[in-house]
């Protein structure tokens, strides 16, 4: 726990407090401004194009990642080299997510059936990791001085600070699978319990399900930990930790409101542990650890609920 606490000690001293005063206060608007409006679970979801729902979304991420840096370079411009890659990067990073976020499976509407929907749902995670992946792998070139592919590094890593974050998080998960509108969301394994009655094998498939579900975590901590950490620090140092902080909780959006408001604060913590250790691994395993204890905790609490 000392280690976690030096890491956070370190990385605070670094942030600039005006930077972390103006993205909580930032953060917090669009928060009560999505939940008020119902921005991304009514308005993003109900247009009828996937073009328009990536344009929209584009704009939300724009608004969470860009303003911020917006405000570093009018206020706090000792904080960045806003050079032409640095601007170029500003507009990639919301746009590449926002592609993500809305892109089709290919395999959708092309095999007919329970079992094309089953494969369809479990095809479409990987797929996006692929989307991600591959322009990360192109921006990585532009970018050879980097120590390891975007944090993907075991160089540095200590498993015990993060075995402790795990036991730190279990009881406020714990406490989240009583809560209806955790229920309802999680565990999202239920998208497949339609595939029940057509096999004697659905534990085979739950599971195949839960390693896909685990996959958009890799796709997330590449992202978010590694490309918004190592791609802008080499701009604005330890600063680009508070941006991308903004930007994960509003991918947040159409989760239950207590989620999306702990996300800017483990973006947060992930995003310092990343920085310190240059490595987005600890993070990673500390991510899937939490997203397979909200399954648990989602369905122990709709067995006794229901």
């Amino acid at each position: 726990m000392t280690i976690i606490s030096l890491f956070l000690r370190n990385c605070t001293e670094a942030i600039d407090k005006w930077l972390l005063l103006f993205c909580m206060v930032w953060a917090s608007f669009l928060i009560v401004l999505n939940y008020t409006l119902e921005i991304e679970s009514g308005m993003i979801k109900g247009l009828d194009s996937r073009f328009s729902q990536c344009a929209a979304l584009f704009l939300v991420y724009c608004s969470a990642f860009v303003i911020p840096y917006g405000f570093v370079a009018v206020f706090r411009k000792h904080l960045v080299a806003t050079t032409p890659m640095f601007w170029l990067l500003l507009l990639i990073a919301p746009a590449l997510f926002a592609v993500k976020a809305s892109i089709a499976n290919p395999l959708q509407n092309t095999i007919e059936g329970v079992w094309g929907s089953y494969w369809t749902i479990v095809t479409t995670l990987p797929f996006k990791l692929l989307v991600v992946l591959i322009p990360l792998i192109v921006l990585h070139r532009v970018f050879p001085e980097q120590p390891s592919f975007w944090g993907m590094t075991l160089k540095n890593v200590r498993w015990r600070p993060y075995g402790l974050m795990l036991v730190i998080m279990t009881p406020l998960i714990v406490f989240a699978g009583t809560q209806p509108d955790f229920l309802q969301t999680y565990p999202r394994l239920k998208q497949i319990t339609f595939i029940a009655p057509h096999t004697e094998y659905s534990g085979w498939y739950q599971l195949l399900y839960e390693v896909s579900y685990g996959i958009d975590f890799v796709t997330i901590e590449l992202f978010f930990r590694g490309f918004l950490i190592f791609a802008f620090a080499r701009y604005a140092g330890a600063a680009a930790i508070l941006p991308m902080a903004v930007f994960y909780c509003s991918i947040h959006f159409g989760k239950p409101l207590l989620e999306c408001v702990s996300s800017f604060f483990g973006g947060l913590i992930l995003g310092i542990v990343a920085h310190r250790t240059q490595s987005i691994i600890g993070g990673l395993a500390v991510h899937l650890g939490i997203a397979w204890m909200m399954e648990i905790s989602g369905y122990v609490g709709n067995l006794r609920s229901g």
